[in-house]
This record gives structure tokens, sequence and C-alpha cells, in this order.
């Protein structure tokens, strides 16, 4: 089962707490210019109408915890032991790739371009804000049809995070019939657009879903883990 989602900017839930903690300002008001800056941004990225979402559920799958892989629809992915020990319970796993879209990253390099470097940051900051709350629609559409089932989902897990090689996004693409979410690789499997994410979601009556693991992901350079590390 493969499933598509066009969204608009207004379904996403945006934390602008998180947006400004990310612009150096945790927990202080946003000093003038870039409150008016922020302000001019969220109010242009209504009119985005190219964020998308895709994901396909996959029934059959092998979790091996001991060589930390898992198997889906005959392709191996070696996520590693810690995303193992996550999924493992699940009866089913859902593939995903979510994107901000091209629009928000274009305008950020042409405002890198045209020498306004501090708008086109805040656009920068807010594609990866819109991607993420993109995912968090597509996991909660997940967990809804999970509980009508009397199950539950894990957190979403993507390539390059807790020792996943970003390499193995070619393979979790090969899963699905065309171009998902409008988002294509690079033979260095660099995703495009850039703000876009991939990955995967356990499904299953033995699984749960937990807040942040930030202590289970080794990814230091995460902008997350700085923000939420202050909570």
């Amino acid at each position: 089962m493969i499933e598509e989602y066009n969204f608009s900017f207004n379904e996403l839930v945006i934390n602008r707490l998180e947006i400004e903690a990310m612009m150096g300002y945790p927990d202080s008001i946003l000093p003038e210019p870039f409150n008016q800056y922020m302000e001019e941004v969220l109010h242009e990225a209504k009119k985005f109408i190219d964020i998308r979402a895709t994901f396909r559920v996959v029934e059959d799958i092998i979790i091996d915890q001991k060589n930390g892989t898992l198997l889906a629809s005959e392709q191996k992915f070696n996520v590693g032991k810690m995303i193992c020990k996550e999924l493992a319970g699940s009866v089913r796993i859902a593939l995903f790739v979510c994107s901000a879209g091209k629009t928000i990253s274009e305008k950020s390099a042409d405002l890198f371009k045209s020498g306004d470097p501090i708008l086109g940051y805040i656009y920068d900051l807010l594609g990866s804000a819109i991607v993420e709350a993109a995912g968090d629609l597509i996991q909660s559409k997940l967990k809804l049809e999970a509980l009508r089932n009397g199950e539950d989902i894990t957190n979403r897990y993507s390539p390059g995070y807790c020792n996943w090689s970003t390499s193995e996004q070619h393979k979790l693409f090969t899963l699905f019939n065309e171009v998902p979410s409008g988002v294509t690789l690079s033979s260095t499997a660099l995703m495009n657009p850039v703000k876009s994410i991939s990955g995967v979601i356990g499904i299953g009556n033995g699984v749960k879903y937990r807040n942040y693991q930030c202590n289970i992901c080794r990814n230091k350079d995460c902008v997350y883990r700085s923000v939420r590390k202050n909570k």
C-alpha cells in the first residue's frame, strides 16, 4: 500500500519557538529585525503548495537484532542494532519520504545570493521545520490507524542517524514505484529538494512511541539535539 499526500502549510504544526532557539534565542523574545523577518517568512510560507509526503506499508519483514538488519520486501537494510531494538515487536513497517518542496529551498538560496543572508537563513530553518512537521502528520495518520487495530507505532528513524548509513536511501527508494514526494537522489544519496527526509516507522502491538531519544542517537551535529536538550 502506497499513500501520497500534498499538505498545505496551514495543516502543519510549526513550532516557532524551536526555530527561534535554533537562531540562538531559546529563552528570550526575538529581537528586531529578526522578529519582523520571522513574521514575513511565516506569512509567505502560507503560499507554499509543494509540501508532500509518501509512505508505503510493508508486511513481509524480518528484524534481526543480532546483526542489526531489517529485511523488508526482500530488501535488506543495515539499520544497526539500536534501530532494530526500537523496531523489535513490529509486525509491519512504514517506509516514508517527505519533502518541504523546492520552493522554500530556492527562496532561501536566492536570498543568500541577493545579499540577504539573515532572511535566507530563516527560510532555511523553516524548511527544516516544515519537512519534520510533514513527517509528524504522516506519523499521526499511521498511529491513528494502528490504534484502531489495537497496535502502536515507533518513532521514525532515518538513514544518517543511529549508525544507519545515508547511502541506504538508494535501497529505500527502490521500494517505491515512482519518485516519492517528488524527491530524487544523487549518486551519493543526497536528496533533492534538500529539505526532505526518509526513513522507517515500526507498527505492531509490541512497540511503543517514545519522546525524542537523543540519547540513542550519536549524531552530535543534529540541530534538534541542542534545542531539545535545553527543554
